[in-house]
């Protein structure tokens, strides 16, 4: 287990870097880039994922099968909040 956390605060922090690269290059863009955790639509189809793929992933692979659940959830929730424009 201790790898795939390892893995998971990898992929977490390859997104932290991306956004304080952008932000260096072009200020204000890091805020844009997480303001999908405002965006009801991108959180609720990430928790959604993370849901299913969480029960799923429990039933295979027990607490591991949760942080992948967990970080596809997020990523999804990223991914889909990133098409939205500030208002």
């Amino acid at each position: 287990m201790g790898a795939t956390l390892l893995v998971a605060a990898m992929v977490i922090a390859a997104l932290v870097v991306r956004t304080a690269l952008a932000e260096l290059r072009e200020p204000g863009s890091g805020r844009r880039q997480w303001m999908f955790l405002t965006d009801r639509r991108a959180v609720s189809a990430g928790a959604l994922i993370a849901l299913v793929l969480g029960l799923l992933g429990w039933r295979q692979a027990g607490v591991e099968g949760l942080v992948w659940a967990g970080l596809a959830g997020i990523l999804v929730a990223f991914v889909m909040g990133q098409g939205r424009r500030p208002q």
